[in-house]
Formats: structure tokens, C-alpha cells, sequence
């Protein structure tokens, strides 16, 4: 078997998630299980051999099944799911999720398990080298109190200084954290309640932000955020044509991963994406579109190409030698 093989591995789920199971299952139950969370052709391979025994994991009771597992039974972790651990340990944005005991005691644990790579085994060629402070503790403090207040539901006071430098104070309700692989940087999505009632979506830098403080007061209304961030985008996508060469279909859905969007094919071998966007997302989205290379065409809308234009003859005018009289 592959060392990572997305059939094995869906399989493997599957049957995890029908054995972790303690009531009776009928073979309608175990195909419908299968059907939600396996491939089209997982029942062919799954179904016979639990139907004839030959992986024995079911105890047949007429037409029912139940899980030869008991309810204590622990899946114990492979060499290959250790390894995977301690290089996730060697990541410094662990220490945002996790205590600095639970690290310790975590990393002593598998002392002795090889880490499955290495961070220096990686090089960002496209990434901007001015990354969040992942190992500040007023940042690791800060985005801990985001997380749970997300969680919770709950209000937060928060100090912000803008990038214009002037310094903010609101209470949001933490809605979701976003993480920017290009910038290295985690950003907070902020519900700000207005003075009409309504709730405004804020994008705020959680490198900006001083401090945080928990408020005794949660959100009772059901907010959809999704909702809120489609209303917020503008009315005209960006439309861009990718010329499906050098793989570059594949390397455009990774490269635009973060952004909503519907892509058709339009010829043999051009394809075309619309992309949605709000004003907070702008000027990173120039910035992909401008970094990823000639296989992509901006079509339109007209405003996204007046920035790019604009933007390209700012880079223009910086290249220029200057000419002394």
C-alpha cells in the first residue's frame, strides 16, 4: 500500500466511524454510511466482505450488525500518525492552540519518533517574510481569548491600531479566524453591531491588535456569516481566463483556494473563473492575480482593472532609472 492513499484512508474512516458505533446497524444503515462518507465505488469493495466475514468486525444477529469493538476500545496512534504529530510540533502556530505544558508534555512523549519533515525542508518562494509574531505571548494571549469567544459566541473589547496608525476600541463578537498563507498572518473576521441594529463585518490584522478582553454578554441572534460575507461582496466578480497549460487549472483553484468563486470551461483549453470579493480582500487579491503568471488574463470588471493598472504602473514607475541633470 502507498504511504499516503486517499482510497485506504477513506476506507479506513469509514469503518472507524461504523465500529465506533455501540447500537445494531442493518446492511441499509452500513451502505448509507458508506454512501455519505466513502467514494462511489466503496460499496463494491466494503459491503462483500462485510457481508461474508471476511474482515470480521461485525457480529451478525440476523440482519443486524453490531461492532465487535467495545465501548473502551482505543485506536492506537502508528508510526506514521506519531511522525505526522512531532512535525507538527515543530510549527510555531501550535503554540496558538495548544498550552505551553500541553506542548511540553507533548513533545516529551515523542521524544524519541522521528518528525515526518522538517521545517527547513520547505521553501516559500511566494510567501512575504514579514509573518504574525506566532511565539509573542501578548499575540498567543490574545488570539486565545479570540478563539474561545468565537466559540462562545460571546462579545470582546478589543484595542486596535489601524494601518493608518490611528488607535481603535470596539466591542466585536469574534465570527471566524482566517489564515493567509501569502502573508503568514492570521486575520480576524469581527461582527461590529451598528447604530441602525444591524451587524457590520469588520476585517481586522490580529498582529494590530493590543489587546483583548472578554465581555459578559453573548449574541442571541443567529447570525448566518456566510450570509453577511456574500453581502458584503461587490456586484461584479473579477473574471479572470486560465489557459490550461502547464497545469495551470490546478495551480489557479490552489492559488485562489481562499476566495468563493465558479469556474467553467469555455473552450478546449480555456477556462473561465469568477471571483467575489469585498473591499477588505482587494489588495491581496491584486496581488495574487499580479503573482501568478501568463497563463492568467483579467477580462474585467472594470474597477478590479483600473487597481491593476494603476498598480502596475506604480511597479513601473519604481523600476524607472532615475536620470540626473
Amino acid at each position: 500500500m502507498e504511504l499516503f492513499s486517499d482510497i485506504y484512508s477513506c476506507y479506513y474512516q469509514v469503518l472507524r466511524h461504523l465500529l465506533s458505533g455501540q447500537s445494531a446497524l442493518t446492511i441499509q444503515d452500513i451502505r448509507s454510511r458508506i454512501c455519505r462518507e466513502g467514494f462511489e465505488e466503496s460499496l463494491l469493495s466494503i459491503i462483500p466482505k462485510i457481508e461474508d466475514g471476511t474482515w470480521n468486525l461485525f457480529q451478525k444477529d440476523g440482519g443486524l450488525y453490531l461492532s465487535r469493538l467495545s465501548t473502551d476500545f482505543l485506536t492506537p496512534l502508528s508510526a506514521l500518525e506519531k511522525s505526522y504529530l512531532k512535525a507538527l510540533l515543530s510549527d510555531p502556530r501550535m503554540g496558538l492552540f495548544l498550552e505551553p505544558e500541553q506542548l511540553k508534555d507533548l513533545r516529551h512523549m515523542l521524544s524519541a519518533v522521528p518528525p515526518l519533515w522538517r521545517p527547513e525542508q520547505f521553501y516559500y518562494y511566494d510567501r512575504f517574510s514579514d509573518g504574525d509574531p506566532y511565539q509573542d505571548e501578548r499575540y498567543r494571549h490574545c488570539f486565545r481569548i479570540l478563539l474561545q469567544a468565537q466559540k462562545n459566541r460571546q462579545y470582546v473589547d478589543i484595542d486596535y491600531i489601524s494601518p493608518n496608525g490611528n488607535r481603535l476600541h470596539h466591542q466585536y463578537v469574534p465570527a471566524r479566524l482566517e489564515y493567509s498563507v501569502k502573508n503568514d498572518k492570521f486575520r480576524l473576521l469581527a461582527l461590529n453591531p451598528g447604530k441602525n441594529g444591524r451587524m457590520n463585518l469588520e476585517l481586522l490584522n490580529l498582529s494590530r491588535i493590543q489587546s483583548v478582553r472578554p465581555v459578559e454578554k453573548i449574541l442571541s441572534s443567529c447570525m448566518d456569516l456566510n450570509t453577511l460575507i456574500r453581502n458584503s461582496y461587490y456586484k461584479e466578480p473579477v473574471t479572470l481566463h486560465i489557459v490550461n497549460r502547464r497545469n495551470a487549472l490546478e495551480r489557479a483553484m490552489l492559488h485562489f483556494a481562499n476566495y468563493e468563486k465558479n469556474t467553467a470551461k469555455i473552450d478546449e483549453d480555456t477556462y473561465e473563473c469568477l471571483i467575489y470579493y469585498n473591499q477588505s480582500m482587494e489588495t491581496e487579491l491584486l496581488i495574487e492575480v499580479l503573482s501568478f503568471g501568463p497563463m492568467l488574463t483579467v477580462i474585467g470588471n472594470k474597477r478590479f482593472l483600473r487597481s491593476l493598472k494603476a498598480r502596475l504602473r506604480r511597479q513601473r514607475a519604481l523600476s524607472l532609472p532615475v536620470i540626473s541633470s
